[in-house]
């Protein structure tokens, strides 16, 4: 292991970037935390309905800690990460795509939903992949936002030191994370300089609509882990920034 891989983490401020710093460090890396966004509730929990979609470890979170509970639906979870959060609060999860994604539960569930009432409690961000594919096999799908996703003002030191050359490895989770830092990078004056500096790292991203994200701002070599989940990002980036510097 090379004596400093500096890795800019991704992670909304609510636990999780302190535990994914703790994970970089515990890899052998620099952790450089920088949240690119932060998570406002809205106070709404799901409607009733015959199949009930989380999205994300934070809406299962937050919607579990007001007590409500799946009852009689059909709970579908995207991603590993989300189940796991559902089941430790409790619930059952019946779905679990084996592509983590809107069109991944999309194909699972497009033969069992027709006339079915599909409830998908998700961010603001959310993608019409999955309204639209639920509402193609059938299904009369409501939408509730749990949360909104916001860039919190004080972001932004990654995209100094990615301008500086002064990056080893990035790690997005998100597209919109993406879109968030190059906009940050935007209003600094120095997205040229930043984007440069991603060419110049070893850059991860979880799922193929992160990674399709970055070739859109030119970003074309990007590690994709097989399993959609931060710990196996943030192995896999690591371990091919580790080989390649040389300072």
């Amino acid at each position: 292991m090379p004596s400093e891989v500096r890795a800019a983490v991704f992670r909304p401020d609510d636990g999780r970037l302190d535990e994914a710093v703790e994970l970089l460090e515990s890899l052998g890396a620099t952790p450089v935390p920088d949240p690119m966004l932060a998570v406002e509730p809205t106070g709404a929990t799901p409607e009733p309905a015959d199949y009930v979609v989380f999205t994300s470890v934070t809406g299962v979170d937050l919607v579990s800690e007001t007590g409500w509970t799946p009852g009689d639906a059909t709970c579908c979870a995207i991603g590993e990460s989300t189940a796991g959060a559902a089941r430790a609060a409790g619930w059952t999860v019946d779905v679990v795509p084996e592509e983590y994604s809107s069109a991944g539960l999309v194909a699972a569930l497009s033969t069992a939903v027709d006339g079915e009432r599909v409830e998908v409690a998700r961010s603001d961000h959310g993608s019409d992949v999955l309204l639209d594919g639920l509402r193609e096999a059938g299904a009369e799908v409501h939408e509730t936002v749990l949360y909104r996703l916001v860039r919190p003002e004080n972001a932004g030191e990654s995209i100094d030191l990615a301008a500086a050359g002064e990056l080893e490895a990035v790690l997005f989770t998100s597209s919109l994370m993406v879109d968030n830092w190059v906009a940050a990078a935007d209003e600094r004056g120095v997205r040229d300089a930043a984007l440069a500096g991603l060419h110049d790292a070893v850059v991860g991203a979880i799922g193929e609509p992160t990674r399709e994200t970055l070739a859109g701002y030119g970003v074309e070599e990007v590690v994709v882990p097989d399993r959609a989940d931060f710990e196996a990002l943030a192995t896999a980036v690591v371990e091919a920034a580790a080989p390649s510097y040389h300072r």
